[in-house]
């Protein structure tokens, strides 16, 4: 939170001197009996089911729990909030992965995740290269390898 808190009023100032009212209405989809399901629903569609059922037959019983917490809590609370499409939601989530660093695994997924939603190749790497100045070289060749991994390129 520290790191966003002052980018957060900053927003807010600028939504304000735009006319928009604040606090923006309550963008939620699901309800505390819905969220997993939807969530679960969400999140095969975004990882494709095959490759979410691998993920999850391949965790310890140990660690289901936090693969139930993951589909009920991003994708069920949040991937699943109207006000944006989510085919700017995966660009937005792939951005803060790549972003954040240490999430190779999770940008590959949501590399993924942004083609199933409508995203190319092509404005993946359009992302990247925005980001470059802020994210520095080392989490910009990250994520190239993470799309390449995905979708190869392909001369035309």
């Amino acid at each position: 939170m520290a790191k966003v808190y002052d980018f957060l009023h900053a927003t807010n100032e600028v939504l304000s001197e735009r006319g928009v009212k604040l606090p923006l209405p309550g963008q939620s989809t699901t309800t505390l009996e819905t969220r997993a399901a939807n969530g679960l629903t969400l999140q095969k569609r975004i990882a494709g089911e095959e490759g979410l059922q691998k993920m999850l037959e391949a965790a310890p019983e140990d660690q289901q729990h936090i693969y139930r917490f993951l589909a009920a809590n991003c994708f069920g609370d949040y991937i699943s909030r109207s006000g944006i499409d989510l085919a700017t939601r995966e660009l937005l989530t792939f951005s803060m992965l790549i972003s954040l660093g240490g999430c190779d695994p999770q940008a590959k997924g949501h590399v993924s995740g942004n083609l199933r939603a409508g995203n190319s190749r092509a404005m993946l790497i359009d992302v990247v290269t925005q980001l470059l100045p802020f994210i520095g070289y080392p989490r910009t060749l990250n994520a190239l390898r993470a799309i390449d991994e995905v979708v190869p390129y392909k001369a035309a």
